[in-house]
């Protein structure tokens, strides 16, 4: 693991985002890991540090416009659109789904940058990208914190993560016995 690496670990201990347990994530399955980014979002001294740590990955990948899903990737979105220098906005669920809402346009062909904060299959990575197709506008690439998958999940553009772990995840009728003894919580991204 190379210093910035070992710098973003440290910030996710230090802010108690890395947590430990039973935990049932967002895609359904289960894991006995879990990074509560929004720990590390309340603390914008170190939401700062990690987009700069992410800008030198994104340099060859210019673009109008960040793009974030609510809640998730909405702090690290922002703040990427700010060191950028770029619009920032962000879709939300409605319905089950996600939607571009509050009068949010994007212009045609303009360069998106699609923002997460932590990615494990990438389904709602996938809405963002069917939504700026949709809109006629371009994805540049897809940035998140932290790809769980180690590099496992691809998409049709490139995707630059801050961090790339990965952790067992298991589908609920495989849950192995010592972690089904734990409890299950959901604690949200």
């Amino acid at each position: 693991m190379n210093s910035t690496q070992e710098e973003v670990l440290q910030i996710f201990r230090d802010s108690r985002a890395l947590l430990t347990g039973h935990f049932v994530l967002r895609s359904g399955l289960h894991s006995g890991h879990f990074f509560q980014c929004a720990q590390v979002c309340q603390h914008m001294d170190k939401v700062t540090r990690l987009i700069e740590l992410l800008r030198p990955k994104l340099a060859a990948f210019p673009c109008d416009v960040v793009l974030a899903p609510a809640m998730g990737g909405l702090v690290v979105g922002q703040e990427l659109a700010r060191q950028l220098g770029v619009r920032f906005i962000f879709v939300e669920k409605e319905n089950d789904k996600l939607v571009l809402r509050r009068n949010f346009t994007f212009r045609p062909n303009e360069r998106v940058l699609v923002a997460e904060d932590v990615v494990t299959r990438g389904g709602r990575v996938q809405e963002c990208l069917e939504i700026v197709k949709q809109a006629g506008a371009q994805t540049v690439a897809v940035t998140s914190l932290v790809d769980r998958s180690a590099g496992q999940t691809k998409f049709s553009v490139p995707f630059i993560s801050l961090l790339e772990l990965t952790f067992p995840t298991y589908p609920a009728d495989q849950v192995p016995p010592d972690l089904a003894k734990i409890p299950a919580t959901k604690p949200g991204s």
